[in-house]
């Protein structure tokens, strides 16, 4: 949520960062309530001095003056009655729409319509060049007895997977890896519930606008979460920290439920577009300091690039434009490793910086030394997410023979193993 105070100073912002994120919000009605409300509570303050003032009078005047006075406070009682009454009309609309305003994107966001539009800032690594004809990570998958789409999708619908054997062992070892890594970095491990509460997705910003990707379970107001990202944002949640708690620095390894609504037809093949899915994610809540978040966001991006260095993983990094921000984010920096059979990098990270637009919405402040409070700053990132990150894996370090090498860093979580072998 954003600062209706900064909205009121400079509403043109405001409807250029709609524009430019391409949210349909109509800042004027929205700016037009928040006069009314103004008003209303204006006139309410006076009646209620002018209330005050009367109570005060009575108790010292004459019976008739008295009976005139109670008439002018009968008609003070029901002018507040009616305002009363507007109030509780207007403030939810009011409430309803402010949700809706999105945070203008930094003046660093390239301009653009979606995410072909994202402007590569460098790249990372060597692709890989073959001299045998490489298999995809499903050929791969099947051949290995690593990967079973067809009894997912028998069980549990389009979008489904067994991981089996060595598939299963690879993808536990990927994130058990980037677990440690980050607990190594100081990042304090969580283990998260994973259905929230509306108020937790409304105060991360899934909603309004995410329901229709989110499973939700209706019957008891609860949600399936589609990252780790909610439960540790809002961990803090209507809580007031101190200055000297901040920065917290969260690492969590989750299960992840997207349903993947309007992607019909998209990313159909394997395992890049599913519906549940294993991910660490990174979050850090800090200081209200501009500077601060934006040398954060640079820690959480840095981490997760050191995550796919010690895999061996070429990647590159993106600036991701205006129209593929979401309601929230600042600024977001899009991790693209590359995936052979798909003959172009693949998104796997996405790192963002939200300022106090989080913070806003979950209530989430800090007391500074000079005992004021304040808004606390949000960020996020993934670290990795399986079974996506299978894909580069399996197809980059694929042998001749069908075999596939297991990269170094992985293998103290394999048992030392050095290959992924067809079973005899």
């Amino acid at each position: 949520m954003i600062d209706i105070k900064l909205l009121r100073e400079n509403p043109q912002l405001f409807k250029d960062g709609a524009k430019a994120k391409r949210f349909d919000v109509n800042i004027d009605t929205l700016l037009d309530l928040d006069s009314k409300i103004l008003s209303a509570r204006q006139m309410l303050q006076d009646i209620v001095t002018e209330k005050n003032r009367i109570g005060k009078e009575i108790p010292k005047l004459q019976p008739l003056e008295k009976q005139s006075v109670l008439a002018e406070l009968g008609k003070l009682k029901e002018k507040e009655a009616a305002l009363n009454d507007e109030l509780k009309h207007i403030q939810p609309e009011f409430d309803a729409l402010m949700l809706e305003v999105p945070q203008p994107p930094s003046p660093e966001v390239p301009l653009g319509l979606d995410d072909t539009e994202n402007v590569e800032w460098y790249k990372r690594g060597e692709v890989r060049t073959f001299d045998f004809e490489p298999k995809d990570h499903m050929q791969l998958g099947q051949a290995l007895d690593m990967i079973d789409m067809e009894r997912g999708v028998k069980l549990a619908g389009t979008r489904n997977y067994f991981l089996k054997g060595d598939g299963a062992i690879l993808h536990r070892a990927v994130m058990n890896f980037a677990m440690d890594f980050m607990i190594s970095r100081g990042y304090t491990p969580m283990i998260v519930p994973l259905l929230m509460r509306n108020e937790a997705m409304r105060g991360t910003g899934y909603f309004p606008g995410s329901e229709e990707q989110t499973y939700q379970m209706e019957r008891d107001e609860l949600n399936l979460v589609g990252t780790a990202e909610v439960p540790l944002t809002a961990y803090y949640m209507n809580e007031m920290l101190t200055e000297k708690q901040l920065p917290v620095k969260f690492v969590a390894m989750s299960s992840c439920f997207r349903r993947e609504a309007g992607a019909a037809g998209k990313d159909t093949y394997g395992l890049y577009r599913i519906h549940q899915f294993d991910k660490v994610e990174q979050v850090i809540i800090g200081e209200n300091d501009e500077q601060k978040s934006i040398q954060y966001h640079q820690e959480i991006l840095s981490n997760s690039e050191a995550v796919l260095q010690a895999l061996g993983l070429p990647y590159r990094v993106v600036n991701v434009c205006s129209g593929d921000l979401g309601r929230g984010q600042v600024q977001k920096f899009d991790i693209e490793t590359w995936m052979p059979s798909r003959k172009s990098y693949g998104e796997t990270h996405s790192a963002s910086r939200f300022y106090e637009f989080q913070a806003r919405r979950l209530n989430l402040k800090y007391k500074t030394e000079q005992k004021k409070n304040v808004f606390c700053h949000t960020l996020n990132n993934t670290v990795i997410a399986s079974p996506r990150v299978l894909i580069p894996i399996m197809e980059l370090y694929q042998n001749a023979d069908g075999s596939i090498t297991i990269p170094t860093v992985l293998r103290p979580y394999m048992g030392g193993r050095e290959r992924i072998e067809p079973k005899q």
